[in-house]
């Protein structure tokens, strides 16, 4: 199969090393600090902390920061040793770590936003720190002033956020299914394209520089990856999950694309596999296979004295159809459909030569 989902382990169970407890409420990011035995975590209780690995080989904290709002978001520059983190209230608060990471200092407080924060971005390159909120709106800030260089604002709200920083492109998904590619300059930006594909709110987004591919997880339990850097406007949809997609990684080095969903599932895609693109849905009056008319051709309906009938899409060809020509279910995994999908009996039964 093009993915590889297993419900538990093929060979020997994975061995935990670690187990970090100590948070109250839910851990809303967690970063692993380059080259050190550490991580950064932020939570919902209000909490921001720094975990060591001690001699015992346990983790423990060398920082405990108690904010005035939730954390609900969190990005970390290591270069610089900078900690921006995004609250409940719409505020990001930015500290500095010292080399030892054992202790933390307040740096300054951003008026982003005016509700939640989503998710943050530093460019080290511009000072900017980029973010989106539940205020339907991403914001760029300079991190030498603390004052607003420009802001963008959606029709929903703005859910994840991903930055080209050669491009200065930031791609922002929303909770209408929708993702916004944007130039950002210096105090205002354009709006290059939207990319709409998902049926449900967009939950995450990975950016490949290298490839220049775009992956999205939304909760229509699907993935689609969006080639940017090949400017055909190609995409792949992936479906191999049961419940929304909250989590996304691509490894560029082996061509493997990590996905988790909300009810614990997690796929691994081997996107260096030949794919067939997912075709566009037709729109018809009629059955484009039988012709009987859908139940809003009134004129047909009238014209052969038939009731109409419910229109379906066939997953492989796109056709309109109705369910008596499209009555069959397959799996397609060269298409990224991993579990059974309505296919038109047509497409049914080429599948079916092709295996």
């Amino acid at each position: 199969m093009a993915a590889e989902i297993h419900s538990r382990p093929q060979s020997s169970r994975p061995v935990l090393l670690s187990k970090i407890e100590g948070h109250q409420d839910a851990v809303t990011a967690a970063l692993l600090i380059p080259k050190e035995d550490g991580v950064i975590t932020a939570s919902e209780d209000r909490t921001l902390r720094v975990w060591l690995k001690r001699d015992s080989g346990q983790y423990w904290p060398s920082i405990y920061h108690t904010t005035a709002s939730p954390c609900s978001a969190m990005a970390y520059h290591h270069d610089s040793r900078r900690i921006f983190v995004g609250q409940d209230n719409g505020a990001v608060m930015e500290f500095h770590v010292s080399e030892d990471f054992n202790k933390m200092n307040f740096i300054k407080t951003y008026p982003a936003h005016q509700n939640r924060v989503s998710a943050i971005i530093f460019s080290m390159a511009t000072e900017w720190v980029i973010s989106t909120g539940h205020d339907k709106c991403v914001s760029w800030m300079c991190s030498r002033s603390g004052s607003m260089l420009g802001r963008h604002v959606f029709s929903s709200w703005a859910s994840c956020l991903q930055y080209d920083f050669d491009t200065q492109y930031a791609f922002v998904g929303d909770y209408s299914g929708q993702i916004t590619l944007l130039k950002l300059e210096q105090s205002t930006c354009t709006v290059i394209t939207t990319l709409k594909g998902h049926e449900g709110s967009v939950a995450c987004l990975w950016w490949d520089p290298i490839q220049r591919l775009l992956f999205s997880g939304a909760s229509d339990n699907s993935i689609i990856m969006w080639d940017i850097g090949g400017r055909k406007g190609r995409t792949l949809l992936l479906q191999g999950h049961h419940d929304r997609v909250q989590s996304l990684c691509y490894l560029q080095l082996t061509r493997l694309l990590v996905s988790c969903s909300s009810d614990g599932g997690i796929a691994v895609w081997n996107m260096d596999v030949s794919r067939e693109e997912a075709p566009q849905w037709l729109e018809s009056d009629s059955c484009q296979k039988c012709e009987q008319p859908f139940f809003w051709n009134i004129k047909q309906m009238w014209d052969t004295k038939t009731l109409g009938l419910r229109q379906h899409h066939c997953r492989k060809c796109g056709q309109a159809v109705c369910g008596k020509c499209s009555s069959k279910r397959s799996s397609y995994p060269v298409m990224g459909f991993e579990f059974q999908v309505r296919v038109c009996d047509a497409c049914y039964d080429s599948i079916k030569d092709e295996e």
